[in-house]
């Protein structure tokens, strides 16, 4: 029994490094791609295709997220007579964590399933397999628009996130809480930095390619028939959203 046991471990830990070298001989491989032959007009679609259709959501999560966290510690703050850090508190929370998170989880359901779900079922179709027959390399056709695209779009929607974070904050803080619109705006340049802003971006890029990598990865390696399509979809949004949370830990400790 167990042994048995350890066999499962070993099982599960040798399954775990291949699918992480896996991942890292397609990411090599499409960085590898990106000096040979950028196709512009394929970023350009990407970024478009990806990152505006993403704004309503981004909209929606981030005002009701500064909403919320700004109905949860204004009144507190009031109390300990500290209401003119509210806004330097949601700017910073925002910023470093709740900004760069939410819209990688956003754009990890919104844009990573639709990477997956459009490159298994051309590989299902066998669009891949004629890509390489006409002599056209897969990674720098399919892969690297898509991640060139989330490298850029996740940051931008990151920052439009922040702003928006923080507007609906500010909201909550003037109607509800009563704090002046001087004193909320005044407290973002006092307490908080350029770091805290530069920091999610830096996590934003990562967690685009991150998106972009395992959108592509669980795409190719879909298997055959419809339910293969569905069953790599979810794969790649549960992926990409545990690294996203799991690099988010590292990178906060590296960068802050």
């Amino acid at each position: 029994m167990f042994v048995r046991f350890l066999e499962i471990i070993g099982a599960s830990v040798l399954e775990l490094l291949y699918f992480i070298g896996d991942v890292m001989l397609l990411f090599i491989g499409a960085l590898k791609q990106m000096p040979v032959k950028i196709r512009v007009r394929h970023v350009i679609h990407q970024m478009s295709h990806l990152g505006v259709d993403t704004l309503p959501i981004v909209s929606l999560t981030m005002m009701f997220t500064g909403m919320v966290m700004t109905l949860q510690v204004a009144n507190e703050f009031i109390k300990m007579g500290a209401e003119s850090t509210v806004g330097g508190i949601i700017a910073i929370a925002i910023g470093r964590e709740l900004g760069p998170v939410l819209v990688g989880v956003v754009a990890a359901g919104r844009v990573g399933s639709a990477m997956t779900a459009e490159i298994s079922t051309m590989k299902v179709t066998e669009q891949i397999d004629a890509l390489r027959v006409m002599g056209t390399n897969p990674l720098g056709y399919l892969v690297v628009p898509r991640m060139l695209a989330c490298m850029i779009m996740v940051p931008l929607l990151t920052v439009y996130g922040d702003v928006i974070g923080v507007v609906g904050g500010w909201g909550v803080a003037k109607y509800y809480a009563g704090i002046s619109s001087y004193v909320y705006v005044n407290s973002i340049p006092e307490y908080a930095v350029l770091n805290d802003l530069t920091g999610g971006l830096v996590k934003a890029v990562v967690f685009g390619v991150v998106i972009a990598v395992l959108g592509c990865y669980y795409g190719m390696k879909a298997p055959e028939g419809a339910e293969g399509v569905g069953k790599a979809t979810t794969r790649s949004v549960v992926s990409a959203i545990v690294v996203i949370f799991m690099l988010n830990v590292l990178l906060s400790m590296v960068l802050y």
